[in-house]
């Protein structure tokens, strides 16, 4: 294919209706029928990336291979794909002007006054067209954070409309997501909100090509007509997205609907093939239909928002299908579990996730739900922080190291078993500036997470700037808590577990960044499959 076709996916209405699992599902469709496909998504906000952001404000941090901090979205989208994404794959407002910015300082304007048109709209551009530069793709569908109208999504729309203008007829098309609300009291579907969507989009110079269409209630060939003639879109442009009972269904229905059809016909690419979603639809029908039911309690201190941990979460939904067990998550807050209530909390769990964070809140909690699982047989999987609390746990309670702690939590203990890493102690930025993406671990023979990969050598993906401290290894490995994972570069211990416990593993990267629907990870398969044992046991 001589030219990359972009696809722009905007959103009207409401935020939140689910833009990049849309533009996931339609790449899947696109990757499906032999196209090279790939996603990126542009964030109007001013921070650099995510990295800083508040679990509460945002979510969870996605970390690539290239260590890149980006937007959850982007984890959807290697889900989706089974292909890996990159820093060229998220975009910020905040990155776009500190370019503009770096290349106003060196001069490279020759004392042009630096407008946002056409500078920031043209450092966009630039942006936008990266991935389809590599000639890697033959597709790239860039979805456009926010909704049409918001002041800080402005400069993205211009400079979408200057783009496809630049791109020509038939090499570019824009995708409106928007919510069609169902008014109970009226017992009908509204399109006015939809239609002044669309007008506001229009007036920013662009033409939704297709509308698809968020909604409770399946559209009647009347409201999609009335739609394609209010909004200025074919009707068979017009596409229904019900709500589903999971995200994997979404590009089912959005095959149902044609798409993936359309699509090809509005960028003038071969429509002769059908998405082949063998693999994809076995993974559904086992995730659908389990043949066994366990329940893992999530421990930290971000449960009230779910997307804090959706790696995670997902995780678990790839590794319950495998095993064909439904995964019940329990989200337990760290804060809350203390020693007179711990028992009564987790006794009913079959397994135990104590999960990655930052700071000393809830802190004592984590470490007393690592306590019981070790000391009850109750699978355990620790994750950075949680990894860190096993170490200290143990180092408290087998060691006897009573003021055993983290130099995060506790920079004046005289047992800092955990502390941080010599490159980090001169840092004073926070963005940036952790021991990001991925990195080497050699796996100790006959060890437990050797048996679970199935190999000597892995490469996992990092976000932390504590570590694990060799000092006390000597120690810690006499009493029986054994270093089985070790970073070659830096001789850090990467996985910790103890030899006579069923399944208790602490892992310093997170796994859950590279589990997807093609490729569940080895370790959350493993640890479910741990957890069902246990399940049957007990009962």
């Amino acid at each position: 294919m001589a030219q990359t076709k972009y696809i722009f996916v905007t959103g009207g209405v409401s935020s939140s209706l689910g833009k990049g699992i849309i533009a996931a599902s339609l790449a899947k469709l696109l990757q499906a029928r032999g196209y090279r496909t790939t996603i990126q998504k542009l964030d109007p906000y001013i921070n650099v990336d995510p990295g800083t952001l508040n679990p509460y404000e945002h979510g969870e941090c996605f970390v690539t291979e290239d260590g890149a901090e980006t937007d959850l979205d982007l984890g959807h989208y290697e889900r989706f794909l089974n292909v890996n994404t990159s820093q060229a794959n998220n975009v910020t407002t905040g990155r776009i002007y500190q370019s503009v910015i770096e290349k106003e300082r060196r001069g490279e304007f020759l004392g042009k006054t630096v407008q946002v048109v056409p500078h920031i709209t043209n450092e966009i551009k630039e942006r936008i067209q990266i991935l389809g530069k590599s000639g890697d793709y033959d597709i790239v569908l860039t979805e456009i954070g926010g909704t049409v109208g918001d002041i800080e999504s402005l400069p993205y729309i211009e400079a979408v409309r200057q783009l496809k203008w630049d791109l020509g007829e038939h090499n570019s098309l824009v995708i409106h997501l928007t919510l069609i609300p169902y008014l109970s009291a009226a017992k009908e579907l509204k399109t006015k909100p939809t239609q002044h969507s669309v007008k506001t989009l229009m007036e920013s110079g662009i033409n939704a090509d297709i509308l698809v269409c968020r909604t409770e209630h399946e559209l009647s060939d009347d409201l999609r007509r009335k739609l394609a003639q209010f909004c200025n879109v074919k009707q068979e442009a017009v596409i229904q997205s019900i709500d589903a009972s999971t995200i994997y269904d979404v590009p089912n229905l959005m095959l149902e609907e044609g798409l993936d059809t359309i699509t090809l016909k509005k960028l003038d690419l071969a429509d002769d093939t059908q998405p082949d979603l063998t693999q994809w639809n076995q993974f559904i029908q086992r995730h659908k239909n389990p043949t066994a039911e366990i329940t893992i309690g999530l421990i930290g201190k971000y449960v009230e928002l779910q997307d804090s941990y959706k790696s995670i979460l997902e995780s678990f939904i790839h590794a319950g299908a495998e095993n064909e067990v439904k995964v019940n998550i329990k989200s337990i807050h760290s804060e809350f579990l203390d020693v007179d209530h711990k028992n009564s909390i987790i006794s009913s769990l079959d397994g135990i996730l104590v999960a990655p964070g930052f700071g000393e809140r809830g802190i004592e909690g984590k470490i007393e739900a690592v306590r019981y699982a070790r000391e009850n047989n109750l699978p355990f999987f620790g994750i950075c922080l949680g990894m860190q609390m096993a170490v200290i746990e143990y180092s408290r309670n087998v060691l006897n190291l009573k003021d055993a702690n983290s130099t995060e939590m506790d920079d004046t203990t005289k047992n800092p078993v955990i502390d941080i890493m010599e490159s980090q102690k001169n840092i004073t930025q926070m963005g940036g500036t952790m021991r990001l993406g991925a990195w080497d671990c050699e796996l100790k023979a006959g060890t437990l997470i050797e048996k679970v990969y199935g190999k000597a050598k892995i490469s996992e993906r990092h976000r932390h700037r504590y570590e694990y401290n060799n000092e006390y290894k000597e120690q810690l490995e006499a009493a029986g808590l054994v270093s089985s994972g070790i970073n070659p570069q830096t001789g850090l211990v990467e996985v910790v577990e103890l030899k006579d416990h069923p399944w208790f593993i602490g892992v310093q990267y997170h796994p859950e960044y590279k589990s997807t629907v093609a490729t569940p990870h080895p370790l959350f398969i493993d640890f479910v499959k741990a957890a069902k044992i246990f399940s049957e046991k007990r009962k």
